[in-house]
């Protein structure tokens, strides 16, 4: 209950030290997840804290600072980011996270005057659960490239372990740091285990050679700017479209699931007041504006829910300070350097479990939301989109523009359709 906060949602901390060290908690909070969605899709780091800050501040805004709510980087769309670089420039992927913050404010916008019941009709959790899914079984096969697991052709794992057993070593130390920490690690240390263990394994490539310390920051200065890319150099992609779009309705499945479990923690009803036409339209905008600079789409964090929740500290005076934090930090250039080195073997050690975390967060809407898989209509809708998503499923308009639909967007529009007219039985 809000009684029981130390710190209430529109309280100020009692002195200048006490709001900096709780602002630079949700820092760190954040900063992990946030920092690894442009290490792991190629975008600009400096752009990612910047957008991310910004975002924060947009959404208080919206929100009329009533949800202590900070926006990072999302993972949900990083294998959609990773095809659109891969097959028609970044820009291509701004446009699609663009139309996605644009799907947020039809939504809100439409919540507004209807109400928010279509949305849960359209969207139960036997779809959004298997889109969870899809979305981390799909990143699979690039963490274990990155990991040193992935044989070259033709070549024995003892032969390839010969020439390459450095990474799947520096691999596994991040890994088995991740654990260590996740499972043993104290108070506010455990909230942090992708950040530590990045830190670690760092440490590993460079006692094996993997990384020569004195070229890391050769390039940068102390203070740079970061490399945005602005709306007026970008071009509509059709593809990108229709690969982003559907995977939007997934995150704002999660937007309300976030809300409601910082509203348990808080004591507020935040879907009710501000409103959930407020809250998603506060994220829809972070995320266009994101996009439009070069950054990734915003989502509200967990993990600092997670602070709020040990700390019972819920000000938006500690968020939006955090936010400014945040877009400071975009301009360190030493800090852009330092992340932009990290090894693949170290990202891979680490995405073996965030990529696998996600996919269980999947399979925790199905048994949070108690979906009957003894029931033949949800057992179809859920192995359908299994296949359809993580199969390599796709329909392609135009093969040399790369314009089509990937199996993710595939799976979830399947799902919603199978949905809709799939006969519902009294046993559901």
């Amino acid at each position: 209950m809000e009684e029981k906060m130390i710190i209430g949602i529109q309280e100020r901390p009692s002195s200048i030290v006490q709001w900096v060290v709780l602002s630079l908690q949700h820092v760190f909070a954040m900063f992990g997840a946030t920092v690894l969605v442009p290490i792991l899709t190629g975008l600009d780091i400096g752009v990612a804290l910047v957008a991310s800050g910004v975002g924060t501040l947009i959404y208080i805004i919206c929100t009329k600072g009533k949800v202590p709510v900070y926006l990072g980087s999302s993972f949900a769309y990083i294998g959609a980011i990773s095809v659109a670089g891969a097959t028609n420039g970044f820009s291509s992927a701004y446009v699609g996270l663009m139309v996605v913050g644009i799907i947020y404010a039809v939504v809100a916008t439409t919540i507004r005057y209807t109400g928010s019941g279509w949305l849960k009709k359209l969207l139960p959790p036997v779809v959004i659960g298997p889109m969870i899914i899809i979305i981390g079984l799909s990143l699979a096969p690039v963490a274990i490239g990155q990991a040193g697991l992935a044989p070259n052709s033709g070549d024995t794992y003892f032969a390839f372990l010969a020439t390459s057993w450095k990474n799947p070593v520096i691999a596994f130390i991040t890994f088995a740091s991740v654990v260590f920490v996740a499972l043993k690690g104290k108070g506010f240390y455990r909230i942090i285990p992708f950040l530590i263990a990045v830190l670690v394994g760092y440490v590993a490539a460079v006692i094996f050679g993997v990384v020569d310390i004195k070229l890391v920051f050769d390039g940068y200065s102390f203070l740079q700017v970061p490399n945005f890319t602005f709306l007026g150099t970008y071009s509509i992609d059709f593809s990108a479209v229709l690969m982003f779009a559907p995977i939007a309705f997934v995150t704002i499945a999660e937007h309300i699931g976030d809300h409601t479990v910082l509203g348990e923690v808080t004591g507020k009803d935040f879907i009710l007041d501000p409103g959930l036409e407020n809250t998603l339209m506060g994220d829809g905008i972070a995320t266009f504006v994101s996009a439009a600079i070069g950054g990734p789409a915003n989502t509200t964090y967990g993990e600092n829910t997670g602070v709020v929740a040990m700390t019972r500290v819920g000000s938006v005076y500690v968020t939006g300070l955090a936010a400014i934090f945040a877009i400071s930090l975009g301009f360190f250039g030493y800090i852009q350097a330092f992340i932009g080195s990290i090894p693949s073997a170290v990202i891979g050690g680490m995405t073996i479990i965030l990529y696998g975390l996600i996919a269980g967060n999947g399979v925790k809407v199905l048994i949070k939301s108690k979906v009957n898989l003894y029931n033949m209509r949800n057992l179809i809708i859920v192995s359908a989109m299994l296949v359809i998503g993580i199969g390599g499923a796709e329909i392609v308009f135009d093969a040399s523009a790369g314009s089509g639909l990937t199996g993710m967007s595939l799976a979830a529009i399947a799902g919603i359709i199978l949905n809709l007219v799939l006969p519902k039985t009294v046993e559901e």
